[in-house]
């Protein structure tokens, strides 16, 4: 399976790319991997070369690109080392809504000029800090995403005026949330709210939590589950199959 790595031209920077594309003949539909707050690796890679050979385009983008040469996070020691759990906090804090528009933006443009892709709306899925940035890009590219599935994401309901769960009015993909089991970030009274909107706004969606915790879905996560993992590959590969047709 052919894995491609490229760079894409923004206002802001040179944004590093990793494209995992089927084996065969295409073209295929395609979707955005966004990964954790520990940015785009190696874990990422395989991840999206596992969703690769169930017939899709995976672009995964690096998301500190703004940052240029930051160093990879062990995710082991992330949030627990003082001095990283500073590091990591600051570069999440950088990606902020408008950003991750336009960078959303412009990967679909990109995308759209690829031989390999078939389509002009994708699928979009995020792990942790990229499960917001999903739901984010499904609210403010409305016309663009066809399918938005968020994993273990936290900071979907908050009181900010720019909460993902306020533009569900604008969202025309259908919603896969799959919350984490005791997650502070996205607690079973947000994901009761989350889907009381998404109701409201008529959004074809699914909310539920998995009993895992937080990070339950990428590998080098000190909190990976097995079982919660291959549930979530399930459902993703059902969900974009539905719906993702190029």
């Amino acid at each position: 399976m052919p894995i491609l790595a490229d760079t894409l031209a923004t206002a802001d920077g040179s944004c590093r790319l990793t494209l995992a594309v089927p084996d065969g003949t295409g073209p295929w539909p395609a979707a955005v991997m966004y990964p954790d707050a520990g940015g785009a690796r190696e874990t990422f890679t395989a991840m999206a070369a596992e969703l690769a050979g169930s017939g899709y385009v995976v672009l995964v983008p690096d998301v500190y690109y703004r940052h240029p040469g930051w160093a990879p996070f062990a995710m082991d020691t992330a949030f627990t080392d003082p001095a990283e759990r500073t590091r990591i906090f600051a570069l999440m804090r950088s990606v902020t809504p408008q950003r991750m528009a336009a960078d959303a933006a412009a990967f679909f443009d990109y995308l759209a000029a690829r031989p390999e892709v078939a389509g002009d709306s994708f699928g979009v899925c995020g792990y942790c800090m990229g499960g917001r940035t999903a739901m984010v890009v499904a609210g403010r590219l409305g016309d663009r995403v066809a399918a938005a599935a968020s994993f273990h994401g936290g900071g979907l309901v908050t009181d900010a005026a720019d909460s993902p769960h306020r533009a569900a009015a604008d969202i025309r993909a259908a919603v896969y949330v799959a919350g984490a089991q005791d997650d502070a970030t996205f607690t079973a009274a947000q994901a009761r709210r989350l889907d009381e909107a998404l109701s409201a706004a008529g959004v074809e969606h699914t909310v539920e939590i998995y009993p895992a915790a937080h990070g339950f879905a990428v590998p080098d996560n000190p909190t990976y589950h097995p079982q919660a993992a291959e549930r979530h590959w399930t459902a993703l590969r059902e969900f974009f199959a539905a719906r993702l047709t190029g």
